[in-house]
């Protein structure tokens, strides 16, 4: 997995570490982390397999859109490339959050 993934999975441990305990358990916290102890390993195993475990269907990728009849320019073409392009965008977002796109 990613290490932004672990980041914000060290982020969550810590913030639900203090929740629970306090503010005085932060140090701690991190302590854990620092030492991969069981309850942290154990942690961060259950929140890789649920990111795995989530996939986000997209639209499908728009049809090419034929030339018209009287087209001067491919003008006709950019609100497809924008479409294209944003879709792409998305998966990239999505798929940068450790989770995955069906293809």
């Amino acid at each position: 997995m990613n290490d932004k993934m672990r980041e914000q999975f060290e982020a969550a441990f810590v913030e639900e570490e203090v929740r629970l305990c306090g503010e005085g358990f932060r140090d701690s916290a991190l302590h854990m982390i620092k030492q991969n102890l069981f309850n942290v390993h154990m942690a961060w195993w259950a929140w890789q397999a649920s990111r795995q475990v989530v996939v986000v269907e997209l639209p499908p990728v728009p049809v090419e859109p034929e030339e018209p009849e009287f087209a001067i320019d491919d003008s006709h073409m950019d609100a497809y490339h924008a479409a294209v392009r944003m879709r792409d965008s998305c998966v990239k977002a999505i798929e940068a959050q450790g989770l995955k796109v069906k293809a």
